[in-house]
């Protein structure tokens, strides 16, 4: 085997390889010492973080089984090759390890210090490489309450929950912390670009009224970092969605996903589950998606839905259904809606999750 390659030009064997799955390429880095050395290599690496992307859905353990893994793995969803892939993270040196996001290849995980149970810490990794660094101990307050931010420019982290934030300083090796002020808890807070933006519920306790805020990170250090993203021709678009989430859409988008209501009364039923786009440039909204009446018919009778993802891809998932729903977008605004089964471990059925490059070139 080693000959066949070694009479190869370096660029051939990239070429060939840069265009099989990352499974596929993990398999041929431990045939032969020779393509270990190649498949390992920074131009090798860098060509397939820039030519193949892998879009994977990546599974968060159920919470009750946090402290419940001996053996902890990483599920992963190829919506492309429709196959489950499985990592090990037992490389990581910490009684528990609970993945909570991803971003550029690095995976961030919430880990019980081993001197401590009143203690957490955020571990960065790349689970490919096993390679993985420890940020500064929080308060386990955060890792039960705050939401973990993760942005593609210089790995930065935001821990957020709505009276305060903390954003570590990858030059100090410390976190920083600042009020937040928000006026209720932040509901699935994403980074866009250089800004964070969040849905806040600021009506009644017995009716929800929703609102999106925004705080850019130079504004994050002032008394009154946030502000309201909101136009007046919106009208209503806050009134018809039971329960909604956001997630990162493609460039300067986002999603905001969630049932649809029958009617304005204050127990309406859902007559499906809706994805609407913001263009932030633009500040309109457009409707990217509407699950199929056959597909939903599975998620009436549960009283809530998780969703997660992003750009093209959202999952779902609901109690007592064992398997997700899938929409996807492709370039030309076609959408299609199908089913993921075989989703791994015996958790209520309530999965939640979030999207991981996969990349052999990303280092904590």
């Amino acid at each position: 085997m080693d000959n066949i390659f070694s009479q190869l030009p370096q660029d051939i064997i990239h070429q060939i390889f840069s265009r099989i799955s990352l499974r596929q390429v993990i398999i041929c880095r431990s045939v032969s010492k020779i393509l270990n050395s190649t498949l390992s290599s920074p131009s090798f690496t860098h060509l397939l973080a820039t030519t193949s992307p892998f879009p994977l859905l990546a599974l968060r353990p159920p919470h009750r089984h946090h402290h419940l893994s001996p053996s902890p793995l990483l599920h992963l969803f190829d919506p492309i090759q429709t196959h489950w892939l499985h990592f090990s993270l037992s490389f990581l040196p910490f009684p528990s390890a609970h993945p909570i996001a991803s971003s550029l290849g690095l995976l961030y995980l919430w880990a019980d210090s081993p001197s401590s149970d009143s203690n957490k810490s955020l571990v960065v990794c790349n689970p490919l490489t096993r390679r993985y660094k420890t940020l500064p101990q929080l308060g386990s307050a955060w890792s039960r309450h705050g939401s973990v931010l993760v942005g593609s420019t210089n790995n930065r982290v935001i821990v957020l929950n709505e009276l305060a934030a903390l954003y570590y300083s990858n030059s100090t090796n410390t976190w920083l912390k600042f009020s937040s002020n928000l006026p209720s808890k932040p509901r699935s807070p994403i980074f866009v670009n250089d800004a964070i933006i969040a849905l806040c519920d600021v009506g009644s306790p017995w009716r929800s009224q929703w609102k999106l805020f925004t705080c850019t990170l130079q504004n994050l250090q002032t008394s009154q970092p946030w502000n309201t993203l909101e136009k007046h021709e919106w009208g209503d678009v806050f009134d018809i969605l039971k329960r909604p989430r956001l997630l990162k859409g493609f460039g300067n988008t986002i999603l905001m996903i969630g049932g649809l209501k029958s009617s304005f009364s204050l127990n309406a039923s859902c007559s499906t589950i809706l994805i609407l786009r913001l263009d932030l440039g633009t500040l309109e909204w457009g409707e990217a998606g509407r699950m199929p009446v056959e597909m939903f018919r599975c998620f009436q009778e549960s009283s809530k839905f998780k969703v997660f993802g992003g750009g093209n891809r959202v999952c779902f998932s609901a109690k007592r259904i064992g398997r997700l729903a899938l929409w996807e977008s492709n370039e030309r605004g076609k959408e299609e809606w199908r089913w993921i089964d075989g989703v791994p471990g015996n958790g209520d059925g309530l999965y939640r999750g979030f999207l991981f490059d996969a990349r052999l070139d990303a280092s904590p």
